[in-house]
């Protein structure tokens, strides 16, 4: 191959080089602007399934996430039967169907166990359920239905959460104080599920009760109402 050949192979190689280059450039640039347009859209508001706590444990769990991370807005203590997702339909459909299976399901007592975290994958400290967690699976798995279905984030794990922290440090440092604090609660650690809400994210960490559900409503006779 002679220089002029040589040359004109060089320039190709170039020229092909500038060519990708440019189709890369071009390729990049529709996907972000995609992805603005997405990110702009309004997203679907998120629903979930709780059951408060409205006793001694509910109002420990919520002073002690006052005293670990101040800045948090109020949230009352509960537990979480559905994690958050957009519903398929319209509210109502998702309210029958709710009614429909929590009707038929017997209030049931769970007991909370020791003060764990998540920590690596998220800084949050929560108090794992002890007894009866089947019985909250169960529940999760049949209203993962219909208007409610919805692949989870994480698998789910029966439990009430303390507070979620900003950081893995912060979260050390709080897990330390909450299994101090949870070991000298004098309280009833037995909780009875008899009632849950459905609620609406209205903006983050503020949620709007839709409805109670009440559990076994459907089971009760006539008579005994």
């Amino acid at each position: 191959m002679d220089f002029t050949e040589l040359l004109s192979s060089v320039n190709g190689d170039k020229w092909l080089q500038m060519k990708q280059n440019a189709h890369l450039s071009r390729t990049n640039l529709l996907l972000s602007r995609r992805f603005i347009i997405l990110s702009s859209m309004p997203q679907p508001p998120r629903y979930a399934l709780v059951a408060y706590i409205r006793n001694s444990v509910g109002e420990f769990v919520e002073s002690l996430r006052r005293e670990l991370h101040p800045d948090l807005p109020h949230l009352a203590s509960h537990v979480t039967i559905l994690p958050p997702r957009p519903i398929l339909g319209q509210e109502v459909d998702a309210l029958e169907m709710l009614e429909e299976v929590c009707g038929q399901t017997l209030p049931f007592e769970i007991t909370l166990g020791e003060v764990e975290t998540f920590v690596p994958v998220t800084p949050t400290i929560f108090i794992r359920i002890a007894h009866a967690a089947y019985r909250m699976r169960e529940l999760h798995d049949k209203l993962n239905a219909g208007a409610l279905a919805a692949p989870e984030e994480w698998p789910y794990m029966p439990h009430m959460t303390v507070v979620k922290m900003s950081t893995q440090e912060q979260a050390a440092a709080a897990f330390l104080t909450a299994r101090e604090r949870w070991a000298a609660f004098p309280g009833n650690r037995r909780i009875l599920l008899s009632e849950l809400t459905f609620v609406r994210e209205k903006e983050p960490n503020c949620w709007v009760d839709l409805a109670g559900i009440p559990l076994g409503r459907s089971l009760v006779s006539p008579t005994a109402r």
